[in-house]
């Protein structure tokens, strides 16, 4: 079946309206090449043309509105050679300005004083007073019974108003498109029973009712099915690269589970493993044990105990005769994965090493040797790892720590330390919590694994909310803390925008604190990003050997240090974080069996925004809880932990209000690739013949023969 056909091919210049200039216009403004385009470019939002409003309805958080009155009076004024037309609409409620400042003599030959009218337009404030500016305006006939119409409203520019492609010009090019339009040219690709069992109506219907509805049902349903659509094929194309890449890329058999693994469980690891972890052991046990190639997903709030599935996955992989890497974002987080796996894999003989940047001469070429050889069995390092002289000799198992801080492209840079057609299984973990619907679409290749427990005796962290007239309580609470030998965080917001501002900031408040705090009662450590990486390590040193009681950063130990003694984090400024940070800068704490804090300063008047993501903190310690509060506040484009390049875009389809879409959506794509995985039945035909024609998913579909 053909989804490509010459009308809706056809360049923008030619539609009836356009021409080369406005052509060259639309494509360097919004982006529409073709008729094709111009009809996917939907309407933002539509006005009910049969509602009249008075005047006296509008207060300040009017946007548009429709009124019928008389006008007035009507007046010309010129300035620098603008001319300006005013007129005065008055119903039986007040008045309100009409204004021009195009086309005034023209718009003036139109307007008849006592003569009544109904006008549509975007009310202004200004010094008090209610106008419209270049409303939308005609003569009004009270006989008239005024239909129930949506009026589809249009995004546009300033160069496209110019030439006359205000909302109103881009819609009588929308009808002009219509006129030429036969049904024929938007063929169904969804079968008659997806059809039936998710209430979908037609292409056809779909389209005329995004643009000119007939009802608000329509509308509800035209705009369902797109949402529906977008996300169906989205699906469909990931997890046919998820069932594809199983079915053809073989990884590492790890058929035992051997003696390095016993022995770790029963005699090394120093507290039972949660109900959680166990589970997500199983999982990549029985991933493992097929020869197929893994490729999991873990996440895990702070301290949920991912490190330790982590080392086990490798100690499978070793007992196996296979290597296992582990990747971390940064050389201290990295330094800190392998004194704490070294200290505990000794015991058992396993030879592991570090590989970062700054290790250099002999011994970088001693570990790469080592390495290749297969002496070394776990190796533990930051990027450097995916550099094209570290060579393996047999790599059964990469783990990605903080997989967001990686792009795609250095996973498979990763994912290519293989031997032959065999790949290494891939464990990218996260301590993001990230809502369903966002994992299940920028994850959705991947096999999701959730720890969703702490290990026991971990006391939840306290959170408070606290302003500037606390401060003198709070420098007392410190000292009491300190005093029974606790260690502290204070935290400066970091802005990229002004990094003076946040130096200031933190030297201010370190200023500050050795004021409360002088030497040599107490010591304090700073660390911030202009420091150089051996400084900063020096200084993070200080604080995890407990050397100094107070460390001031900015949000550079948002990931790194583990310092169980620590039982304070102080965030200043903290309306100037996300949701997303917040929670992962209170996970620095809570990680000793002591009652910790996480104490949220602000200033006493921040935004309702602001007050949304302090409350849900103080309210919350679940991370799952607190991501999809994140996804509602912030939208899916902004959380952090799941900006991917490349990230998918939808038409109408927005992951924080339509997660039952797409959660139906994907129950469809399964169930259609479980029936058919190759899309070759006749019912599935024109759906495998829309993919493969519609460029933007033919990358997938268009290498089926």
């Amino acid at each position: 079946m053909q989804f490509t056909n010459a009308y809706l091919s056809t360049e923008i210049e030619y539609l009836k309206g356009v021409g080369p200039t406005r052509g060259k216009l639309l494509r360097e403004e919004t982006g529409i090449h073709n008729f094709q385009d111009l009809l996917n470019y939907f309407p933002f939002r539509y006005v009910d043309k049969s509602v009249i409003s008075s005047i006296r309805d509008i207060h300040k958080g009017t946007d548009y509105i429709q009124l019928v009155g008389t006008i007035t009076s009507v007046e010309q004024s010129g300035f620098k050679g603008r001319t300006r037309l005013n007129a005065t609409l008055k119903d039986a409620t007040g008045v309100i300005q009409l204004v021009w400042f195009q086309g005034a003599a023209w718009i003036k030959n139109k307007l008849t004083r006592g003569k009544t009218y109904k006008v549509y337009g975007k009310v202004s404030f200004y010094k008090g007073k209610r106008s419209i500016a270049h409303p939308d305006l005609e003569p009004f006939n009270p006989q008239q019974k005024l239909k129930v119409s949506y009026e589809p409203i249009y995004s546009t520019t300033e160069k496209l108003r110019k030439k006359g492609l205000d909302s109103y010009g881009l819609q009588k090019l929308m009808r002009q498109l219509f006129s030429g339009m036969k049904a024929s040219f938007l063929p169904e690709f969804f079968s008659d029973d997806i059809l039936s069992n998710y209430s979908l109506i037609s292409r056809p219907k779909l389209y005329r009712n995004i643009h000119f509805p007939k009802s608000k049902e329509l509308l509800a349903k035209a705009r369902y099915r797109i949402k529906f659509e977008d996300l169906f094929i989205h699906q469909l194309n990931i997890l046919k690269i998820k069932l594809d890449r199983y079915n053809s890329t073989p990884g590492p058999l790890f058929e035992n589970v051997g003696e390095l693994f016993n022995q770790f469980y029963s005699e090394v690891l120093p507290f039972q493993l949660t109900g959680a972890q166990k589970r997500v052991l199983k999982e990549i046990r029985r991933d493992t044990a097929q020869g197929k190639h893994m490729n999991r997903l873990l996440q895990g709030d702070v301290g949920s105990g991912k490190t330790i599935v982590a080392l086990m996955s490798a100690l499978l992989a070793i007992d196996n005769d296979f290597q296992a890497t582990l990747m971390a974002p940064t050389e201290i987080l990295a330094q800190q994965h392998f004194e704490s796996t070294q200290a505990e894999l000794n015991k058992l003989n396993v030879k592991v090493e570090l590989l970062t940047g700054s290790i250099k001469g002999k011994k970088r070429k001693d570990i790469l040797k080592s390495l290749r050889t297969g002496y070394i069995q776990l190796l533990i390092g930051t990027h450097a790892l995916i550099e094209d002289p570290v060579e393996f000799k047999n790599l059964g198992i990469a783990i990605i720590d903080e997989q967001h801080r990686f792009g795609v492209a250095q996973r498979a840079k990763l994912w290519n330390k293989r031997k032959g057609n065999m790949a290494p299984h891939i464990l990218v973990m996260t301590a993001t919590p990230i809502p369903r619907t966002l994992a299940m679409t920028n994850f959705g290749d991947l096999d999701v694994s959730v720890i969703d427990e702490l290990p026991p005796g971990r006391k939840p962290v306290k959170t408070m909310h606290k302003t500037e007239r606390n401060r003198d309580r709070l420098v007392g609470f410190m000292k009491e803390e300190i005093a029974k030998g606790r260690q502290i965080y204070v935290v400066y917001p970091l802005i990229e925008e002004s990094e003076k501002l946040d130096l200031k900031d933190l030297f201010g408040g370190f200023n500050d604190l050795q004021n409360y705090f002088p030497y040599p009662d107490y010591r304090t450590s700073v660390v911030h990003g202009r420091m150089k990486p051996a400084e900063k390590e020096a200084e993070m040193k200080r604080f995890v050997d407990g050397t100094t009681h107070i460390m001031v950063a900015t949000t550079v130990i948002e990931v790194g240090v583990n310092v169980p003694n620590a039982s304070v984090m102080i965030i200043e400024n903290a309306s100037r974080f996300g949701l997303a940070q917040l929670h992962q800068l209170r996970g620095r704490v809570g990680r000793g069996a002591e009652q910790s804090y996480c104490i949220l300063m602000t200033k006493t008047e921040i935004s309702e925004y602001a007050k949304q993501r302090i409350n849900t903190m103080v309210r919350t310690n679940n991370g799952f809880e607190i991501a999809e509060a994140d996804l509602q506040l912030r939208g899916p484009g902004e959380i952090e932990g799941t900006r991917q390049s490349g990230e998918v875009s939808f038409r109408l389809a927005n992951l924080a209000e339509d997660r039952k879409i797409a959660e139906l959506a994907r129950k469809c794509a399964l169930q259609v690739l479980k029936n058919d995985s190759d899309l070759s039945t006749t019912k599935n035909q024109p759906l495998r013949d829309y993919l493969s024609q519609s460029a933007h998913q033919a990358t997938i579909w268009s290498k089926i023969s």
